[in-house]
Order: C-alpha cells, then structure tokens, then sequence
C-alpha cells in the first residue's frame, strides 16, 4: 500500500511554512490513511417516548364528589379518573385516554348539574326572605 501525502497551502499563507499542528496532522493522515471500512457507516436512531399527558382528572373528580355530587356524578367521576391514572402507570395510554374522557364528561355533568341545583338553594331563600319583609 502507497500513501502520498499532498500538502496544500492557502493562497493566504503561501509564503509561510505550515505550522507544527498542520504537520503532524498530515503525517497521521499519511500514517493511518482512510478508513479502512468498505462498508458504508450506519447510524443508530434511538426513539426516547415522549411523555404523552394523559390527564386523569383526579382533582377535579375529588371536587365534584365533595362539593358537587348530583345523582353520585362525581363519585362515578372519580373512580374513572383513578382507572384512568392506573391505566397511565400502567402504560395503557389508549385505555387512560378512554377512561380520561369518560371522567372528563361526568365531571362536566357533575358541575352543570350541581350549580344548577345550588342557584335555586340561594335563590328562593333570598325570594323567601324579601316577600316576608
């Protein structure tokens, strides 16, 4: 095998000598020559799985089964919220969006249904009151 070494000046530096690092990187170049691989290089691309927020909706649940829990919407709320976030650990995130989505609508319910039946509870007191006056 016959390496040559080619020495290239730039037209900037054309009247200098090469510095030290430039030779000794040509005479490693000279020394090692190309890779000796004939197969071409392959690259690795590693997928890292985001994490997909599934939203459990444990709180909002919690909520409305304290505060709010007309016809047990938001006890009914809460124990898919919990199926939902067991499913997340899991790593069923299709089965957790499923039940994510479920909990989501029963809460939405829970809370419409529970100011509706509190603003007739603040109401008619009022209205009571003001017609005994």
């Amino acid at each position: 095998m016959y390496h040559t070494v080619q020495t290239v000046f730039s037209p900037v530096n054309s009247g200098q000598p090469p510095s030290y690092e430039m030779l000794k990187e040509e005479h490693e170049v000279a020394v090692l020559g190309a890779p000796h691989n004939p197969a071409p290089p392959t690259s690795t691309v590693i997928h890292i799985r985001s994490e997909t927020s599934v939203p459990d909706h444990v709180v909002w649940s919690l909520f409305n089964t304290l505060f709010m829990n007309p016809c047990c919407l938001g006890f009914i709320a809460f124990a898919y919220s919990v199926k939902s976030s067991d499913r997340k650990m899991v790593g069923n995130l299709t089965g957790a969006q499923a039940y994510a989505s479920t909990a989501k609508c029963l809460n939405i319910w829970a809370l419409i249904l529970g100011i509706l039946m509190t603003i007739p509870l603040i109401v008619i007191p009022v209205l009571i009151y003001q017609a005994h006056r």
